[in-house]
């Protein structure tokens, strides 16, 4: 059984902690605790520190506060998009199970039976560990590409037809949802249905700039549409004040 779905307006947010500091990532997930649903780690962060840094980032909340009271763990989503032949990936799975993940993704491009071999790995590893399995999620149309990058990797397009296809193929392999443009989010809902998750980045508050993002919209236009996670880095990250970024976002979603 995949962990519960977010009940409350700033458990919708994940912040992408994309940075290989260890420190910075410390101090950003310790101010963030209760404000977010969570943090967001990738390949930059986990190649660079590996699953020491990992845990001190969810872990080193745990810590008394001064009236004694423990801080929860920070809630993970470990962004490491799986992708290679089934076997290679179920013990990649495995392998990062004791770092007790929210939220795992592979890539849908790795096909069937390698999603389906990930999600016997997690259902495998999450009995022993005594922790629920990680929402295992799949990559579909990085947000990053348009059209015209599909088209350059010999993919068929549009972009929005490819994530559809995508989406059908890991919901058919049993998993539990796929990360998303925001702009997808209407399409998926009706091909997929109303319990498929979906975890969508390329997300930006009303005058932030859009990076490298090309499929962008506002927090609460895509909680609007049916994305049940947002994933923000930038406008919380780098803002002067995190946690004042943060309850602004929560305020947004709650309005």
């Amino acid at each position: 059984m995949a962990q519960p779905r977010p009940t409350q307006p700033h458990q919708r947010v994940l912040v992408a902690l994309d940075t290989p500091d260890t420190e910075r990532a410390v101090a950003l997930s310790r101010d963030l605790t209760g404000l977010v649903g969570g943090v967001k780690l990738g390949l930059e962060f986990f190649n660079a520190n590996g699953p020491d840094g990992v845990r001190r980032v969810t872990r080193g909340s745990l810590s008394e506060t001064p009236h004694g009271q423990a801080v929860p763990q920070q809630p993970l989503f470990l962004d490491l998009k799986f992708h290679d032949i089934p076997n290679t990936v179920a013990g990649a799975v495995r392998s990062v199970m004791p770092l007790t993940p929210m939220i795992l993704n592979v890539h849908a491009g790795g096909g069937p039976a390698m999603m389906k071999a990930a999600l016997d790995a997690a259902n495998f590893a999450a009995e022993p560990l005594g922790t629920a399995r990680p929402i295992l999620i799949a990559v579909t149309v990085l947000t990053s590409m348009d059209d015209g990058d599909l088209d350059a990797v010999g993919q068929k397009g549009p972009a929005g037809d490819q994530v559809i296809r995508l989406a059908e193929l890991t919901q058919k392999c049993g998993l539990d949802g796929i990360v998303c443009s925001p702009h997808e989010i209407t399409r998926i809902r009706e091909a997929c249905g109303p319990d498929f998750r979906l975890i969508v980045p390329g997300i930006r508050p009303a005058g932030s700039e859009t990076g490298d993002q090309k499929r962008v919209m506002t927090p609460k236009q895509a909680v609007e549409a049916g994305a049940d996670w947002i994933v923000i880095g930038r406008p919380i990250t780098g803002a002067a004040d995190p946690a004042a970024a943060a309850k602004a976002i929560a305020e947004e979603l709650n309005g």
